[in-house]
């Protein structure tokens, strides 16, 4: 689908959508392979991030700040077991290394994040697209896996986030919010972010006319898109804002970007001086917003 395009864009940008990571690196020959026990390595790199993020907030006084981290499902879609005997081992085990860099991220005292998007992205990967209900199995693993990463966290320092993708295509394959949202509700956190400011789920504040937030929990919708370069008005974010606080309760909305503007440090999808005013709409929406709900 949309295969003139997808040509003409990766020939552009130098960047692959239409393949899975896996493809990708043994395209360059350097597939990315499980051959051993999986254990935690990365202490230092965490640490350095952790120290770096305090250095840049001294003198600062945010109210909250978080320090994103991978998903389980994520790193196992993008790396091929060769070790374990089920994928499901294979996964748990992934999740067994990765809760000590989460349990450093909130023992520094910061919120922790968790960046998910495979757990949606996923559905639109192969072709045809697998029934929903098969899918809805294949996410609830995933989000069994993160409940046992997050063994001995409280919830209420831990943010999940989830999107369909930074890359700036169609999107039309896209699992729909009102199918999987119940599962993602199951993560124990104590805040979702979910992308709601974009052309492909800008509707989706209607799943919670029928669906209840747990008690206790914050709903942080994007208000602001990474899929374009258009600023969004400061009153568009703030009519998005009050979207979902009249549904939710005021209190139990945080206002957010649907997802980062870059997909790492080499491959940004917008200008950061575009980035930084995009932050700034959002900042004056949701003074506005503030301003009007209160």
């Amino acid at each position: 689908m949309f295969r003139e395009f997808y040509e003409e864009y990766e020939g552009a940008t130098g960047n692959t959508y239409r393949q899975t990571p896996i493809a990708e690196a043994a395209g360059r020959g350097q597939p990315v392979v499980c051959t051993s026990p999986i254990t935690y390595q990365g202490h230092a790199a965490v640490q350095s991030d952790i120290d770096n993020f305090k250095a840049a907030l001294a003198g600062k006084n945010p109210v909250e700040a978080f320090i994103p981290a991978v998903a389980p499902g994520t790193i196992e879609l993008q790396r091929k077991n060769e070790y374990y005997s089920t994928d499901e081992e294979y996964l748990f085990a992934i999740a067994d290394a990765m809760r000590e860099e989460y349990k450093a991220i909130v023992d520094s005292g910061f919120l922790l994040q968790i960046d998910d998007p495979r757990v949606v992205t996923q559905y639109g990967m192969p072709d045809p697209a697998p029934a929903i209900e098969e899918y809805r199995k294949f996410a609830e693993l995933r989000v069994e896996a993160i409940n046992h990463a997050l063994e001995g966290i409280p919830e209420d320092r831990v943010r999940y986030h989830l999107c369909w993708g930074s890359w700036h295509g169609p999107h039309v394959t896209d699992v729909p919010l009102k199918d999987i949202v119940d599962i993602i509700l199951r993560v124990r956190a104590g805040a979702y972010c979910v992308e709601a400011a974009n052309p492909r789920h800008g509707h989706e504040w209607q799943v919670w006319e029928n669906v209840k937030l747990p008690d206790g929990k914050i709903l942080i919708p994007g208000v602001v898109a990474h899929t374009t370069n258009l600023v969004e008005h400061p009153e568009l974010v703030a009519q998005r804002i009050a979207t979902y606080a009249r549904m939710l309760g005021r209190e139990n909305v945080i206002a957010g970007t649907d997802c980062g503007f870059s997909q790492g440090a080499f491959t940004p999808r917008v200008h950061s001086s575009i980035m930084w005013a995009k932050l700034q709409a959002l900042t004056e929406g949701a003074a506005l917003a503030t301003e009007r709900l209160w």
